[in-house]
């Protein structure tokens, strides 16, 4: 079965920022907030403190992964240059997101040198209030003026709009701006990352999301939902079923494989994230082609 996993990091540097301030490396792959926090950043199996496009590929490869989508957000840092790299010496296997922050003072500056110089196409907006947007603005609205502009900017150009609003029922979990903004946008693709993120204990109001999100022009990829929905043993049926939910409530030709690599190598293997889906019995041969490879091809590489 072909395969493309729609929600990878690379990380030049760990350079992140979040509710706890800046995010840096202290060795060994971990990293310290500015407020005494620690946290695991890269998988001990990368060796280090950064994440390589070769790295990314070698895993891929073990796994019959054909390409990949390049995302970006506030935990590690943006990493716009190190993506395009990537982008540009593997231009069969990665395509990629910008991303930038819409109050940044030379927000055109930055815009001009993305996305008419680079040559983005994808633009990625990570909102979580703990290390997205919302974390350095706290009063951060999806349907706020800032935010409206910077999805008129990209959907005027055609660009892929994606967007993570965090962890269901956080701050910026807000499913009902979301809509509005993907409902005044009707000609642009968008991507929900995490599927909306919700854990075990959040069915009812998950599913009455995706009642409200079943909207012809807008994805959900299917990264972390593994790990939203801690304790889950593989082969992970609280994902599943979250899976099969979605399946019932978008449609399967909505969603999109993705594995949040390479943060998702510190909970298991690689092959486990294929394998639940890929044997999974409750869904059909036509719906595994089309969320292991079709539905990205067709958002993110067309």
């Amino acid at each position: 079965m072909r395969v493309i996993d729609s929600h990878v990091h690379l990380v030049q540097y760990i350079a992140g920022t979040g509710a706890g301030g800046e995010l840096r490396s202290i060795g060994g792959g971990m990293a310290r907030y500015a407020n005494g926090d620690t946290v695991r950043m890269i998988p001990e199996v990368f060796g280090g403190d950064s994440v390589s496009p070769e790295q990314i590929l070698e895993v891929m490869d073990q796994n019959g992964v054909e390409k990949a989508v390049l995302l970006q957000g506030g935990f590690y840092g943006f990493q716009n240059l190190y993506t395009w790299e990537a982008m540009e010496r593997y231009p069969d296997r990665f395509t990629g997101a910008a991303a930038y922050d819409p109050w940044s003072k030379d927000r055109d500056g930055i815009r001009r040198y993305l996305f008419e110089e680079l040559g983005f196409r994808i633009v990625k907006f990570e909102l979580s209030e703990g290390s997205g947007l919302m974390s350095c603005h706290p009063d951060l609205r999806i349907d706020g003026e800032r935010m409206e502009e910077a999805f008129s900017y990209a959907s005027e150009r055609g660009h892929v709009i994606v967007v993570d609003i965090g962890k269901c029922g956080s701050g910026s979990w807000q499913v009902d701006a979301l809509r509005e903004a993907v409902l005044r946008h009707p000609e642009t693709r968008w991507v929900a990352c995490h599927l909306l993120a919700p854990s075990s204990r959040d069915e009812a109001t998950f599913t009455e999301a995706l009642k409200k999100l079943a909207l012809p022009n807008l994805w959900f990829d299917l990264s972390s939902v593994v790990h939203n929905c801690r304790p889950d043993a593989y082969p992970y049926p609280k994902a599943l079923h979250y899976v099969e939910l979605a399946r019932d409530l978008v449609g399967a030709d909505k969603l999109m494989f993705g594995t949040d690599l390479p943060s998702a190598l510190k909970e298991d293997v690689y092959q486990n994230y294929i394998g639940y889906l890929e044997e999974a019995e409750s869904l059909s041969d036509r719906e595994k082609e089309m969320i292991f490879y079709e539905n990205a091809e067709r958002v993110y590489f067309r």
